[in-house]
């Protein structure tokens, strides 16, 4: 598991999404994200399939679970 809070106070987590494969498959899985209670940054990584999470508190991973399977991809698990 990757997750370790900043000196701000903020989150940061690695999730590994399996499935995706481009630069619009990035922007689907950053913007479902995007829209989680206390999320305020995301970086989707369509060639290590790996996206960067900022939060301001830990997320809930059934959120997290269901934004990516409705940008139609499969969150693997953390990094």
């Amino acid at each position: 598991m990757t997750a370790h809070t900043d000196t701000s106070g903020s989150v940061t987590t690695v999730y590994r999404v399996s499935g995706m494969s481009c630069g619009h498959c990035e922007g689907a899985v950053s913007g479902e994200i995007s829209g989680i209670a206390g999320v305020t940054s995301v970086k989707a990584v369509a060639s290590t399939g790996e996206v960067t999470v900022v939060s301001a508190a830990p997320l809930d991973e059934e959120a997290v679970r269901a934004a990516v399977d409705e940008a139609g991809f499969e969150l693997a698990g953390r990094a």
